[in-house]
């Protein structure tokens, strides 16, 4: 019965291969979402960013250690990434709190390094750490929080 037509159908799936056909699909999807969130941790900005932030007595000591870094949330708007910008919002957990990291990063062009522009803690009471800021118009000064 499951060769069955439906009225107003133009073809009937067997049900074994519509679940076959939705399992590849969902597991293709999630492998996509696992290859991405490797890119992303790879990259230098989200690198540089977390670097920061574990020389930045004032951050961990509000966060607790041991620092967890979880997923970035994809959809979220707040990550973004294009040739020259790169915007990230990365979940963050220890002892005593949790938060946000806030990362925004540039390049002057495709193939050159990526540099930070600025990277803020802000905790779930609505605290906000600065850890990073670039000073200077030439871009080459550096200025820790």
């Amino acid at each position: 019965m499951m060769w069955q037509k439906h009225p107003g159908s133009r073809m009937s799936v067997p049900l074994g291969k519509l679940i076959l056909f939705t399992s590849l699909a969902s597991g293709a999807s999630v492998l996509v979402y696992y290859l991405m969130q490797k890119v992303f941790s790879r990259a230098s900005y989200y690198q540089l960013a977390l670097e920061q932030l574990h020389s930045h007595p004032e951050a961990l000591e509000a966060l607790g250690t041991p620092v967890n870094v979880h997923n970035l949330q994809l959809p979220d708007k707040h990550n973004f990434v294009d040739i020259a910008d790169a915007r990230l919002k990365i979940p963050l957990s220890g002892s005593k709190s949790e938060g946000h990291l806030y990362v925004h990063s540039s390049r002057a062009a495709p193939f050159q390094s990526w540099h930070l522009d600025e990277v803020f803690l802000q905790l779930k009471d609505g605290q906000k750490i600065p850890v990073f800021k670039l000073s200077g118009d030439n871009g080459d000064e550096v200025k820790k929080e």
